[in-house]
Formats: C-alpha cells, structure tokens, sequence
C-alpha cells in the first residue's frame, strides 16, 4: 500500500471515529432512556403478575360459586379484585358529547375517554360519505397505570362525562378512583380551527400509582381507513411523519413496513394519509416515542399506524399534560399557519430547489387563480400558459441554438468521417468548428435542463394538492387521480385495467412533440431515438393510474409547445443561419483568457500541450461560452 493510500485510510478511520463520538447519546441522554426502559419493564411485570392474580382468582371463584349464590355480588367482588380504586367504572351507559365549529364536528365517548370520531364538515370519501378521522372502529387510545398493584387500561372504562357550549366548546371525562382522586382529559374546540386542545390531568393520585412508576403509558393506534378511489395510491402516500424538537422533520418511508425508537424528544407526530392528517402536538416535547406502520393487504384499510409514549410522572397532586391534535385537510395554507411547527412539510412538495418552485411559485400562483373561482380545468391552462411565457426566452434560445447545429450538420459529418480513428483529432476539430461558427453545442442542452425544476415541481405539485381533489374536468371527475374512460376486462402489468384518456393524450402528444424536436436537431445516434419513442411509452404506463390533473398539465404543454415550434419556425430563418456562420468562420477566433494561458505555459516549457492540457483546452472552449474573460 502507497503513503498516500495509508493517509488516506487514516484520515477515512479518523472521520468515522470521530462521528461515532459525536453522534453517541450523553450520559444524561443514556440514563433517560435506560430509566425509561427499567420503568416500561417494571409495568410489563406488573401486568404479567396482575394478570396472573386476575386468572387465579376467577378460577377460585368459579370453584367456589354455589348454584344459588348471588352472582352480582361475587362479580362485583372480582371486579374490585381487578381494578381496584377503578371497579366502579368497569360499567356505565356510554355518553356522547359532541364539539362543533363550521369545520369539524368532535364526537367524545365516555367510554375509554377517547374521540369517537372527528367528521371533516367540507370533504366527502370517494364513495360519497363524510370524511372522518379518529373513527371509533379502528382507533385505539390507552392510558396505561400502574396502581395497587394493577396495571390499569383506560380504553374500556367509563369516564363521567360533562360538556359546555359556545364560543370555546369544552368536553370533561373523569375516571374517578375514590374521593379526590381522578383521572380527567380535557378537550376543547374553538372556531374556524382543526385543532382540539387535549389535557390530560392526573389529579390526587400521587399515592395510589405505585411508588416505582415514573412514566404513565400512552398508546396510540389507528387502522387507517380507505377515503380515496386509488387505494394503491393512498397506501403509497400515508405514513408516520414527526418533527423532532431541534426542528428536524423525518418520516419512515412510504414504501416500508417499519418501527423505530426515536432516541431523543420529539414535538409532533403525525399519521398521515394522502389528502388527511392526525396530528399529536406537545406543549412541550415527547421523551423518545416509538412508532410503527404496517401494511396489511388483505385488508381495506388503508396502513396500521401506531404510536407508545411514555409520560414521565412526578408523584404530583397534580399533573398535566398539555397536547393538542390537528385533525384536517393536508391543505398548504392551513397548515403553515398553525403557529412554527413546520406541519406543511408533511405535503410532499420536493426537495431543493422543485419545493421553493412549488412554494414560492406554483402554489401563490394557483391560489391566486383560485380565488376567481374559476373551474380547476381552466385554472390549469391558464397556468400552463404562464409556465409557458416564464419559460419562453429558454425555450427560444433551445429552439434557434438547434436550428444552428442542423445548419453545420453537413459539416460535423464530413469531419466525423474524416477523423473517425482518432477521437482527440475529432473532438478538437469539432470544438474549432463550433468556435469558428459562433455555436455552442450546449445551447440546446441548458436551456432544458433549466426548465426542469418547474416539470419536477408540477410532478410534485398536482398530485398532492388537496385543491383538485374530487374536482371534475370534462370527462375526468377527480383531477386528483385517474381519469377512467374505460374499464378492461383484465388487468395489464405496469399499465392497469383502465385506460385513462388524458394520459392517452399527453403519450400521443409527447411522441409527436420528441419527433418534431428530432427534426430539428443535427442526426441522432439510433439508439438515442428509440431511447426517445421509449420514454414516453413507459410514461403511458406510469401515468395511467397518476393525476389526471398532470397528464392534462403536460398534455396542454405539448400542445402550447407544437404552438411555439411553428412560431419560431416563422421567425427563424436556416438560410441566414446559414449565411452568418459563414461569416462567423471569416472572422479571427478570440481566444478566452484561461485558454490563453494555458497556451502560454506550454510555450515557456517549450513542449507542445500535452493530452491532459488539450482536454483541458477543450474543455475551456466551452467554458468560454458562459464565464467572461
């Protein structure tokens, strides 16, 4: 091994010794966690053990019950046995209160404490039905305690339930465990919101918890339910987003069956569905929570999602627990503007610089044409038609820097032919004759590639904006997925069994758009062009079951681009292309600064330049096209 491969290695070691010191939790960090730990193991021990007093003792009082013993008082005997300070409310009458603004209406049951139900007042389901978040069915809410001995579940006891009207409408469940002593969650709804204010106080239960415990478990579970026509689509867009309190937002893949144990303190998570969130929010932060998705797709359910807390508990008279939830529309300008929480990130808008297209660009601009209440058809041409205009000078510049290269085609083929065994020979040839003619042979490369941060954002954009949900165009009734003209009788790989007519469109367009390019542009190397047909025949069958909102998009911009191609056509003359190469030629080539340095290097080593330096000469010569002397 060379010494510079040793210092290299070392330097490699050094950098991942370094890292793994750096990113190792602190001592305060570790016992955090270990404590956590023990007191999550202490409570799974209780439980065992309750568990075990629980079947021995109902084994004890089916072996000691006689045929006319009065079996209610002996149920409520074991009942008592079981919970405890908490045997009264092992029964009750459910109760709703309901908590109502214009968006939401908050169903509450006394039975588990917990939200029955969260009804989205402005969103219908696919199938026509009102659009509800938290739905008893498939939501589980558990507090877990450690008291007397038992270990407490909160989910199936009866809370007593007490309600006000008004402007802030507030909702009360207690879970009484004797005199002063009570378990209550609060909740409250003010107007014009999707957020619900949740407290949890524990209140007089400092010597009834037992003296080990210092977390109270919290488990939030939900079983997502199907509110889209595409459930393939909706399974790949729901997840577990959540922010951590430096203000990182993460989220585990879409595409993975996944859990993980967050090792530091969070200040929100979020189940997430395509157009729909619940969010848990902390007034202060979560110490370390663990959540988990899992697909079962046997199932309609959309994805299993779930979330542990573990709530540190002080041994207080009383102690709160300040969180709220976000139960609404994944919609932009709602969720920006609930309070620094960066809630916005869970709309899936791109990263780098297609996400600041979409935000300080597409959206504004969308939501200014929104507000003529205009029908999201036209609001998309008219859209496509300013992306068009922005992208004109580009697209002018692309168009005529073609038209160059087609005009020295006859050129590039004759020294093609006449240096096809040495490629430098070529190369360097080939950039003379581009210097000479004036032509930049990536004229018509940068201009499109410019254009590509505003094709990836609408990419981003259409699918995820809940704005053209369920809002119909022509023969497509949902902008937001599928358009679907047709229902075949079998199902075809990669492709469906639809036929989508706006992705029908934009496949014809885009093949007829690549071959009117083609013409234009010097000879393509065959291989290229059927790279070219390819693409938008795969594009066919990625396309059919996306956004019928992005295949009309790119649709209209083929049509607007066949618009330009004949425009500039009219305005774009070969023949004087042609004429003012020919002068271009006549004229003396002005070396760039850089190029003639380096030509006067070689001069004073009095070598001619070697192939290191006529590469980098080729190189400068195109450099020369975008960096002034």
């Amino acid at each position: 091994m060379d010494r510079n491969s040793l210092i290299g290695l070392s330097i490699i070691g050094l950098l991942i010794v370094a890292y793994t010191i750096y990113t190792q939790p602190s001592q305060e960090e570790l016992a955090a966690i270990k404590h956590r730990q023990d007191s999550i193991s202490a409570v799974n021990r209780e439980r065992e053990a309750a568990e075990a007093l629980r079947l021995a003792q109902s084994a004890k009082f089916s072996d000691t019950l006689p045929n006319d013993a009065d079996q209610t008082a002996l149920l409520l005997e074991k009942r008592k046995q079981e919970l405890g300070a908490f045997a009264d409310a092992a029964e009750g009458i459910e109760q709703i209160i309901s908590l109502e603004n214009n968006l939401i209406k908050v169903d509450i049951s006394s039975k588990g404490g917990r939200i029955r139900s969260v009804e989205l007042k402005n969103y219908k389901t696919w199938d026509g039905h009102p659009v509800k978040l938290m739905s008893y069915d498939s939501l589980e809410w558990n507090l877990t305690l450690s008291a007397g001995n038992r270990i407490i579940s909160t989910q199936d006891l009866y809370f007593s339930a007490s309600g006000t009207s008004g402007i802030e409408k507030r909702a009360s469940m207690r879970l009484q465990a004797g005199e002063g002593k009570y378990l209550e969650y609060l909740y409250s709804l003010k107007d014009d919101s999707y957020l619900i204010d949740y407290r949890i106080n524990v209140v007089g239960m400092q010597d009834l918890i037992a003296a080990n415990t210092n977390y109270i478990n919290l488990d939030w579970k939900d079983k997502l339910i199907r509110k889209e026509n595409n459930l393939d689509n909706e399974r790949a867009a729901a997840t577990i987003y959540y922010r951590f309190a430096d203000d990182e937002v993460d989220y585990i893949s879409e595409t993975s069956d996944e859990k993980q144990s967050l090792k530091t303190k969070v200040k929100w998570i979020a189940f997430k569905q395509h157009f729909f969130t619940v969010a848990l929010i902390a007034d202060q932060t979560f110490d370390s929570p663990v959540v988990e998705t899992f697909t079962d797709k046997s199932s309609d359910y959309v994805k299993n999602v779930s979330a542990s807390f573990a709530l540190p508990y002080e041994h207080k008279e009383v102690q709160t627990y300040g969180m709220r939830f976000y139960a609404g529309p994944n919609h932009y300008q709602t969720l920006k503007k609930i309070e620094d929480l960066q809630l916005e990130k869970l709309i899936p808008l791109g990263w780098g610089i297609f996400g600041w297209v979409n935000k300080f660009l597409v959206i504004p601009t969308f939501n200014y044409l929104n507000s003529f209440n205009l029908n999201f058809g036209i609001i998309i041409l008219i859209l496509t038609i300013l992306v068009r205009v922005i992208l004109l000078p580009l697209t002018y510049g692309s168009f005529k820097s073609q038209a160059k290269m087609k005009v020295l085609q006859p050129e590039m083929t004759e020294i093609n032919e006449k240096f096809k065994d040495d490629p430098l020979k070529k190369q360097q040839e080939m950039m003379g004759l581009y210097k000479k003619a004036g032509v930049n042979p990536l004229g018509g490369c940068i201009p499109g590639l410019l254009q590509l941060p505003i094709l990836i954002a609408m990419f981003r954009f259409f699918p995820s904006s809940i704005e053209l949900r369920q809002e119909s165009f022509l023969w497509a009734d949902d902008l937001s997925t599928y358009d679907n003209i047709l229902d075949l009788p079998f199902h075809i790989p990669f492709y469906g069994a639809h036929v989508s007519l706006f992705t029908l469109l934009m496949t014809i367009s885009t093949i007829i758009y690549t071959r009117m390019n083609m013409q234009m542009t010097a000879a393509t190397n065959p291989q290229m062009k059927w790279m070219l047909y390819l693409m938008p025949i795969f594009f066919l069958g990625f396309f059919n079951n996306y956004s019928s909102g992005l295949s009309y998009y790119y649709f209209l911009s083929n049509i607007f681009g066949f618009g330009q191609q004949y425009l500039f056509k009219f305005f774009i003359d070969e023949d004087k292309i042609h004429r003012q190469i020919q002068e271009n030629k006549k004229k003396p080539v002005k070396k760039s600064a850089f190029q003639t340095r380096l030509e006067t290097m070689a001069k004073e080593r009095g070598l001619k330049p070697p192939r290191r330096l006529l590469n980098s000469l080729l190189v400068s010569t195109i450099l020369s096209k975008f960096i002034p002397d």
